[in-house]
């Protein structure tokens, strides 16, 4: 639960708006200052390192990404992450929902697919169409659960983020008995970790946790429901943090284990689940996984707005601050909520302090955001720049329709246009 202490302050600098439903923002190591934001339906573009939105796309790939639902819809370009010497090499990999391959389960939804993309020789801020490749198609049962914020770890591999495949419960076609999530034989509910400098089209880490043990080996964790924004934190330990999206009952966030079980379906957050009734936690809590390995407990968690005073309905995935402009924020763990329970639009922001104990959960509390209680808009995800300072994407509309849209960045609440 949030901690009701004074609320931490920030104010809201709008950076750039227009955009759909933006949901990943990234800065390559290249030093122009630049920002590249992706918006779902299939578009990336560019904001200069004096705050000007271009015109021109960096990369239109809406024609590749699966038609879209503009009530709602969870598929379409998902993730961006710019390779390590992206300066040098000028390589950068996207994320997205393409319509289902041929060859998939009959009567599955789409394919997710992440493919690689070059810059094109003659202009920086414009990606080559042409230079796709393809690196791993993943195929899903469903339409939701997708994850898709692909990060390259401090180690220069590239780790991938996979839903349990969508419907509800970890259950139904595409799932088998005990959830996909538990699966170590197929890829969904999982974060991958592979090598896109190695072999075609792909290579596997030597110490990748499953490499010469039962189950696959692009796995580097599982047991995720649908992880919705993943990131490094930029130092410290360098350590993964996950928000895992809840059924009905939990939002939670996870530190990612190498080789760990972080207990989806057996848990919801840190309560238990049964998929035969998921609006009531088991009072008997699972500890180990159906190998007999340990489950992994999420660090911070709060209950969904199906419950009596629950906060919110999704959790959004955000990152530990770095950055200089909000000092009282610096080793903490910004996060959001896409929507407050009975609210229309009105998304939250977080921030969790680490416990001196490890062992103990992390208190959070929400932030007083530009005077108010909450952003306004539906939050869709957060974003980091080469300086690490935080940006919040937002939009008013609940699915991929109309051009509210915006990129706004996290600053001291005493600033102009905050």
């Amino acid at each position: 639960m949030p901690e009701r202490a004074t609320p931490d302050r920030v104010g809201l600098d709008p950076v750039a708006g227009g955009f759909t439903m933006p949901v990943a923002l990234a800065s390559p190591a290249d030093g122009t200052g630049r920002l590249f934001v992706a918006d779902l339906p299939g578009v990336i573009r560019v904001i200069d390192a004096g705050g000007l939105l271009l015109d021109e796309p960096f990369l239109d790939i809406t024609d590749r990404v699966v038609g879209l639902h503009p009530g709602y819809d969870e598929r379409g370009l998902l993730g961006l992450a710019f390779h390590p010497h992206f300066a040098e090499n000028g390589r950068f990999f996207v994320y997205y929902s393409a319509p289902l391959r041929a060859g998939a389960p009959r009567g599955w939804d789409h394919t997710s697919r992440i493919s690689e993309f070059a810059v094109s020789a003659g202009d920086e801020n414009r990606a080559d169409p042409d230079s796709e490749r393809v690196i791993l198609e993943v195929d899903q049962p469903q339409s939701n659960h997708n994850g898709g914020s692909i990060v390259f770890g401090p180690d220069g591999y590239l780790y991938i983020p996979l839903g349990d495949g969508g419907g509800a419960r970890d259950v139904g076609p595409g799932h088998p008995p005990g959830g996909n999530g538990q699966d170590v034989e197929t890829l969904l509910g999982k974060i991958l970790r592979i090598d896109v400098d190695g072999a075609e089209p792909y290579g596997i880490p030597e110490d990748n946790p499953f490499v010469g043990k039962p189950g696959r080996d692009e796995i580097y964790a599982y047991g995720l429901r649908n992880p919705w924004r993943m990131t490094f934190d930029s130092g410290g330990e360098h350590r993964l943090f996950a928000a895992d999206a809840g059924q009905y009952l939990w939002e939670s966030v996870k530190m990612i284990v190498p080789g760990g079980n972080h207990g989806w379906n057996l848990r919801e957050g840190n309560h238990a689940f049964n998929p035969g009734n998921p609006y009531e936690s088991p009072a008997k809590v699972p500890r180990t996984g159906r190998r007999g390995e340990p489950l992994i407990p999420a660090i911070i968690e709060y209950p969904n707005a199906n419950q009596p005073g629950g906060i919110g309905a999704v959790i959004i995935g955000g990152y530990v601050y770095r950055g200089s402009a909000l000092p009282a924020f610096r080793g903490r763990y910004v996060f959001g909520e896409w929507n407050r329970a009975g609210a229309d639009g009105d998304g939250i922001v977080f921030v969790a302090t680490p416990p001196e104990d490890p062992n103990d959960m992390w208190a959070f509390t929400e932030v007083e955001v530009a005077g108010s209680r909450t952003v306004g808009a539906y939050v869709l995800a957060f974003g980091e720049d080469a300086e690490h300072e935080l940006y919040v994407m937002t939009s008013e509309n609940r699915g991929p329709t109309g051009k509210t849209g915006r990129v706004c960045r996290l600053v001291p609440p005493s600033e102009p246009g905050t």
